[in-house]
């Protein structure tokens, strides 16, 4: 049960980390096999590329809002993770021909990234 703002941000990075890698794999399978290129694949990476958004817009309010300490470089890691899908809808029309390459490394490193903040947010202990 979520009961505050911080439980939501620790469901939430699970979200953001296992869809991003979910849509990482269907899109890199999609290369080989055709039939997995459906719309719902690109609905579901829309998903999860916005829910980092709302992954950092937690993180804000906790620091802000609730005044949480936080590690050093845990921040760090969201904020790389906006620009990274940033850089995957920037070039997703000069890179069509690679698109599935795009998205599907791209949704991997981005499931990297959450890993690595939660791992170093585990490792805090103001």
């Amino acid at each position: 049960m979520i009961a505050s703002v911080t439980d939501f941000h620790v469901v939430w990075a699970w979200i953001v980390i296992g869809g991003n890698a979910l849509a990482g794999i269907w899109t890199l399978a999609a290369i080989r096999n055709v039939k997995m290129r459906t719309r719902a694949l690109w609905w579901f990476t829309v998903f999860v590329q916005s829910a980092i958004y709302i992954q950092v817009l937690t993180g804000i309010y906790l620091v802000v809002g609730e005044h949480k300490k936080m590690a050093a470089f845990h921040p760090f890691y969201g904020f790389v993770a906006i620009i990274a899908s940033g850089f995957l809808f920037a070039y997703r029309d000069s890179m069509a021909k690679w698109l599935y390459w795009l998205y599907g490394i791209g949704g991997l490193f981005v499931a990297g990234l959450g890993i690595r903040a939660f791992i170093v947010a585990a490792a805090y202990h103001p």
